[in-house]
């Protein structure tokens, strides 16, 4: 991915959610009025270990957890759902939740099976529409929630 598509001067990398991270993940926090775009971490940690499919992801950047992506990519499906991301409110207009975008894309290409690439977000939420339009989701139509379903096809 190049850095015209995405990538922030600050490195992130994604790491899987453990003992080590756990705490630090919980203890994100989102501004106040962006409460209502997410699912709290402790609930998506807590669906994740419900669901097998899901892969939570702590963002990393500079030694410190920053945001938390969660996607699920079943081996027997040509697709992949991102359904989670949030950085942290203190850590927020640095280009962190763009660099943790293009890093989740590149470990979903890596994967070898996944053909497309789509996320949901509320319909207020303009910034995640700018977003993930920078990397080319194009919205498709909302959901039985409302909320907006947006796809990448991946090249290959």
């Amino acid at each position: 991915m190049t850095r015209a598509a995405g990538m922030s001067d600050q490195p992130v990398a994604l790491e899987p959610v453990g003992k080590g991270n756990r705490a630090a993940v919980l203890a994100l926090e989102l501004a106040p009025e962006q409460q209502g775009f997410v699912a709290s971490n402790t609930d998506s940690l807590a669906e994740a270990r419900r669901d097998g499919e899901a892969i939570p992801r702590a963002v990393v950047a500079a030694g410190r957890v920053v945001g938390f992506l969660m996607y699920s990519a079943p081996d027997d499906d040509d697709e992949a759902i991102i359904y989670r991301l949030m950085i942290d409110r203190r850590e927020q207009g640095k280009g962190l939740g763009r660099a943790a975008i293009a890093k989740a894309l590149e470990e979903i290409a890596r994967l070898g099976h996944v053909r497309r690439v789509s996320i949901c977000y509320e319909l207020e939420n303009e910034a995640a529409r700018r977003l993930y339009a920078g990397f080319g989701f194009v919205e498709q139509e909302p959901d039985e929630d409302g909320e907006m379903i947006a796809v990448l096809e991946l090249g290959g």
